[in-house]
Order: structure tokens, then C-alpha cells, then sequence
């Protein structure tokens, strides 16, 4: 929620922030009987977040979510239409000011992985448990998304 109350702060101090919705892919697996995520790192600061990015036109948000899943970490899988939730953080862009992101999250179950994909030399990916991968994220709303995941899976 720290994101969040920059927004507010900001909020009181310029009198609006623009919002950007996003979407984002919680890439999945099952692996004898143990659900594994899927994290990459950031591209500027190496920071672990789920593949996102801003809505793309002509593409569903759902679907959107499964293209930056395949763009950011080489995964190809089956992305559901329902968001499992969402969080927010706040992005300071240098030229067109601050914005507040809002991003839904959509399942994705993986079938396969690439070794190769767009930005395979810009990224590391990393599978993890649920729990394991809500304490390696910032963002306070993500990690709880996935502990919620943690807790759905036993």
C-alpha cells in the first residue's frame, strides 16, 4: 500500500494523478502436487514483479496478460478471462509525469516454456512457490495476491 498512499499524497499535493490500467499474467504450474509461480525480474531495476504491461489495442486485457508473458519470460499457456485480483503502484514517467497503475491479474497456466523470446537478454525468470515469491516482490498488494494463491493451493 505504499505505492498507494504516494498516489494519495501526490493526489492532495497536484489535485489528480492519471491512471493507467494494466494487466498482468500469474503464470502457474503444478509439479508433483506443488504449485509453482512465476517471477521475472525488471528490466531497470531487477526488482521481481509477475510479467505486466499497459493494454494493447485490439487485445483483450486477458489476452494482453498471455502476449507480456510471452514477451517478458518465454511462456506460453492457457490465460483465463477472470481477474483473481489486482494492485496498484505508482510510477514516476520523466516527460509525462506521475501515474498511478492499476493492474489486473489474470491466471495462466503454462504449457511450455521458450528458451528464447523478446526479452530473454534483459530479464532472469525464476519459479517459485507462492510463499516464496510473495516475500521476494515489493509490491505489498501483489505478495498478498500471492499468498492468497499459497492458500488456495493446498
Amino acid at each position: 500500500m505504499i505505492e498507494h498512499r504516494l498516489w494519495k499524497q501526490n493526489q492532495q499535493l497536484t489535485g489528480h494523478v492519471p491512471v493507467k490500467r494494466q494487466s498482468a499474467a500469474l503464470c502457474y504450474r503444478v509439479l508433483e502436487n506443488s504449485p509453482e509461480v512465476l517471477l521475472v525480474t525488471k528490466r531497470k531495476s531487477g526488482r521481481w514483479i509477475i510479467p505486466k504491461g499497459g493494454l494493447i489495442d485490439g487485445l483483450s486485457p486477458s489476452a494482453t496478460a498471455g502476449q507480456e508473458a510471452w514477451e517478458e519470460a518465454g511462456v506460453i499457456g492457457d490465460c483465463t478471462p477472470d481477474v483473481i485480483g489486482n494492485f496498484f503502484y505508482y510510477k514516476n514517467r520523466r516527460r509525462k509525469g506521475p501515474v498511478l497503475c492499476v493492474v489486473d491479474v489474470f491466471p495462466l497456466l503454462v504449457r511450455s516454456t521458450a528458451a528464447l523470446y523478446p526479452e530473454c537478454h534483459e530479464r532472469q525468470r525464476a519459479w517459485l512457490s507462492p510463499l516464496k515469491a510473495a516475500s521476494r516482490v515489493r509490491s505489498p498488494d501483489l505478495a498478498q495476491l500471492l499468498r492468497k494463491v499459497a492458500l488456495f493451493a493446498h
